[in-house]
């Protein structure tokens, strides 16, 4: 048994726990940069408590260009605290913000697979993740996804000091949050709950994370999406979210995730929704492939375990789990990929960039040209 666990330094969960944010701002700088999403109205309340501070807003998901731009607004304001308040985008921005404005140089000499991949040779700005969303559990990983237009693909920006210095996860800030948007990150939550107990790196700290959240998202997602204001629904997928970003920052994730990063790179395609879209066809492929090539494999086991846990039967079949699933996108209404372009003529790029993408290492089993086809065939 050999892992390594790393997370926030701190993580504070609960309702109204964003009150606290002002007193811990004080011990770690004085001049904030705020890091949120594009209209600045959920964010009123916490800027007024800091006594203002300089906001840099992120339009859709992050970019290079966004990371480069936060980076110089927080040096030329002499910020040395950054927040990200918002859903993953913003989150991911803030981290990214606080790793290159400590750091020399360009985004690109930091950036996996489309820069030069070096490793940051000075510790992040002091960083505080606070979601607004209850899906991506990017509060609590080491790295910022970033887009790159030109390159048509999303790349991580990576680092252990890149892990955020304190994560507020105060469910009262998800009640907000429309239907679709409720949908979208909670299934993103459970991939990250699922990919992580069947990876290659799975390990029995996060092994435990996964199986709480799992039977946390099977209790609390669609009341949480047909009854937004209920608090107790909305905590409960907070949690869940939580626990998929301890997991998957940490287990790593696969063939969903293999598939998010080109996707959400080609297209305006929001991840969670990509990642909805997915799940159970790349859940199916999986188990297939297992069945036929590694039947005695660990992570076969545990797809059964995940039926079980979904279904609440204990005789479920593996196959059962990913039903479930299906039945849950289709209660929730979750668009085919279609929807957002994506078309049987771009099958053979997402393919091949796909099974290039650095989630896709962690994969339980390696799945051919074909079958990587047929996952993402199936989500049109």
């Amino acid at each position: 048994m050999q892992f390594e666990f790393a997370t926030a330094s701190r993580i504070v969960f609960g309702a109204g726990k964003i009150r606290e944010v002002p007193a811990a701002v004080r011990n770690v700088g004085s001049r904030v940069l705020l890091v949120r999403g594009r209209t600045g109205e959920r964010s009123v309340t916490l800027v007024r408590e800091l006594g203002g501070c300089v906001e840099f807003s992120v339009e859709g998901e992050p970019t290079i260009e966004h990371a480069r731009r936060g980076a110089e607004v927080a040096r030329t304001g002499r910020c040395d605290v950054v927040i990200g308040f918002g859903g993953g985008s913003a989150i991911d921005a803030g981290k990214a913000i606080a790793a290159l404005a400590a750091n020399p140089g360009d985004v690109l000499d930091y950036l996996e697979v489309v820069g030069k991949g070096k490793p940051l040779p000075k510790e992040s700005l002091p960083y505080i993740a606070i979601p607004t969303t209850a899906g991506t559990g990017s509060e609590v990983t080491r790295n910022a996804v970033l887009g790159s237009p030109e390159h048509k693909v999303k790349a991580s920006l990576r680092s252990p000091s890149m892990l955020p210095s304190l994560a507020v996860i105060d469910p009262e800030l998800t009640l907000p949050l429309p239907p679709a948007s409720t949908a979208s990150t909670g299934l993103d939550a459970l991939t990250q709950l699922i990919e992580p107990l069947v990876s290659a790196r799975a390990n029995p700290v996060t092994d435990q994370f996964c199986r709480e959240g799992i039977r946390y998202v099977r209790q609390w997602l669609v009341r949480a999406y047909e009854e937004g204001n209920d608090l107790e629904a909305r905590t409960g997928m907070s949690y869940a979210s939580l626990l998929g970003g301890l997991s998957l920052a940490n287990a790593g994730l696969g063939v969903v995730h293999g598939f998010a990063a080109p996707i959400g790179g080609m297209f305006p395609a929001p991840h969670g929704a990509v990642c909805a879209a997915l799940l159970p066809w790349g859940m199916e492929a999986n188990i297939l492939a297992l069945r036929e090539r590694d039947p005695g494999a660990r992570a076969l086991m545990r797809y059964r375990e995940i039926a079980t846990l979904l279904t609440g039967n204990e005789d479920a079949d593996a196959l059962e789990g990913v039903e479930c699933v299906r039945e849950v996108c289709r209660r929730l209404e979750i668009p085919r990929l279609r929807a957002y372009g994506i078309t049987d003529d771009h099958l053979p790029s997402l393919v091949e960039k796909a099974a290039k993408a650095s989630s896709m290492k962690a994969n339980p089993i390696v799945l051919t040209r074909g079958e990587l086809t047929a996952v993402v065939q199936s989500a049109l």
